[in-house]
């Protein structure tokens, strides 16, 4: 016999909700009716403890939001870094002067006294060596010589500071620039050093918001130049500004390089000027090969040209035309190494396997989280077979098979997991666009990255409610209508 007298209302309830299965069960014959009605026991119970239920998938709801929020971080730095790499050009080789600190005497010291060294001479980097390195060094797809300016830009009473850089038209195809609207330099225009230039975007909206540039004239520094060009947008964050070390380009103003030597500066020029200071166009020659008296610690820069971008066919030239091209310069520069020559892919390269591993350590973070929402389903949902003992004895004695307790267990864990990484998903979401928004980063959710989080919770969600589900099938219904 049955014992009814304790607990009657609840055993009621039990036989009410059982009852009621039946009902379900018409809805769709083509399902399993077992798996219905033990999904809709489950569901009942579910809802019947809501703050439990929200409680135990908060592991799950941080664990799903953490692997979204991270996976887009790490697309959105991997997408950066592309952009990156576009910016400073592929399979390009970077030859940048060394500006040395050359140690003059002071008045008085002996010129060649023990220790020291006389100054050998160099004539820098110049155009010349670019002829060098086009005829010399085979497998070169382009070649970009670059001078730059600190300058100011004047119109219509605005003034500005800004980079005016002297380029060949080889440069915008090597470091991927795209025109806006107008046209390149032409031919005479390289020749003849003609007064045109081409404008960044940032120059565009600051002095021409209200007007076409495009044959407008500007004024930079002491010369006026006519806009044949606009470039498009090149949207670069700050960090990426500083690992680089590149400028902001859509402020600066391009002209022939032609141009620059003949209308601004040109280093390789010997001056009077120079050579009343005991140097021509730097502190690089000496009389008699010792520094002049009277004169203290000072920067030169006598190399014409500030920049020099190689680029190569095939990437797997970077390594061995960087070495040759650094023994042609050193030979040509008399065995004087005043130049560096950086790899930017291979920098790229090391902050993109950086960021892998920051990203697998985030990943791993993310997944320990879900592990341990998934205990925390484990342990709750044993609690509960504890709690529900006698409700489970009901079931059995009325004929539920033990295979019916565990799917009902298993669709409850797995209900608490799935609604978990829903929630999760959202979170995750959510995260992402603030720390796209406040953090100045750039995040990019992905489609697989939700569906491999959301997939991850309900498997978690199967495992971990597979022992409370086994514990639950396991007890005797005689023993546990009679528990307290």
């Amino acid at each position: 016999m049955l014992d009814l007298n304790k607990d009657r209302e609840a055993d009621l309830l039990l036989v009410k909700r059982v009852k009621e299965i039946p009902l379900l069960l018409k809805i769709d014959m083509m399902f399993n009716p077992r798996l219905l009605s033990n999904f809709y026991i489950a569901f009942e119970a579910v809802m019947a403890n809501r703050l439990r239920s929200l409680l135990t998938a908060l592991g799950i709801i941080f664990g799903v939001a953490a692997v979204i929020a991270m996976m887009a971080i790490g697309n959105g730095a991997q997408q950066e870094i592309l952009e990156q790499i576009k910016l400073v050009g592929v399979n390009n080789i970077i030859v940048e002067p060394i500006v040395e600190q050359v140690e003059e005497q002071v008045e008085g010291s002996a010129g060649n006294g023990p220790g020291k060294e006389k100054n050998k001479f160099s004539p820098g980097l110049r155009m010349l060596d670019v002829e060098a390195v086009k005829k010399t060094i085979p497998g070169i797809e382009r070649i970009s010589p670059e001078i730059i300016l600190d300058t100011y830009i004047v119109k219509s009473g605005i003034r500005r500071s800004a980079k005016l850089v002297g380029v060949t038209p080889e440069y915008f195809k090597v470091t991927n620039f795209q025109l806006r609207e107008g046209g390149m330099f032409t031919d005479n225009n390289l020749l003849h050093g003609d007064p045109v230039c081409i404008i960044g975007r940032g120059v565009q909206t600051k002095f021409f918001s209200k007007e076409e540039p495009i044959g407008k004239r500007i004024k930079c520094g002491n010369q006026w130049m006519r806009v044949i060009g606009v470039m498009e947008e090149r949207i670069v964050s700050d960090q990426s500004l500083a690992k680089l070390g590149i400028r902001d380009f859509n402020m600066d103003v391009y002209i022939p390089i032609q141009t620059m030597l003949v209308r601004y500066k040109n280093r390789d020029m010997i001056t009077s000027g120079n050579l009343a200071a005991g140097r021509s166009g730097s502190a690089r020659f000496f009389i008699g090969g010792q520094a002049p008296q009277n004169s203290a610690t000072v920067p030169t820069n006598y190399h014409q040209i500030d920049k020099l971008v190689v680029q190569v066919s095939d990437s797997k030239l970077l390594n061995p035309t960087a070495d040759v091209l650094s023994r042609l310069l050193e030979r040509k520069h008399y065995n004087v190494v005043d130049f560096e020559i950086t790899i930017p892919e291979l920098l790229l390269k090391q902050q993109q396997r950086t960021q892998n591993i920051f990203n697998i350590v985030l990943g791993a973070i993310a997944g320990i989280s879900l592990l341990v929402g998934g205990i925390g389903i484990m342990n709750i949902m044993l609690a509960s077979v504890m709690e529900r003992i006698k409700e489970i004895g009901l079931r059995l004695s009325l004929g539920a098979k033990k295979t019916d307790i565990v799917h009902q267990f298993l669709f409850e864990a797995m209900m608490i997991s799935v609604s978990g990484g829903v929630i999760g998903v959202i979170l995750g979401v959510v995260l992402a666009s603030l720390v796209s928004n406040f953090g100045d980063f750039p995040t990019i959710i992905t489609i697989p990255s939700i569906l491999v989080s959301f997939s991850v919770a309900a498997t978690v969600g199967l495992i971990f409610g597979i022992a409370p589900a086994r514990r639950a099938a396991s007890q005797d219904p005689i023993t546990s209508l009679r528990y307290e």
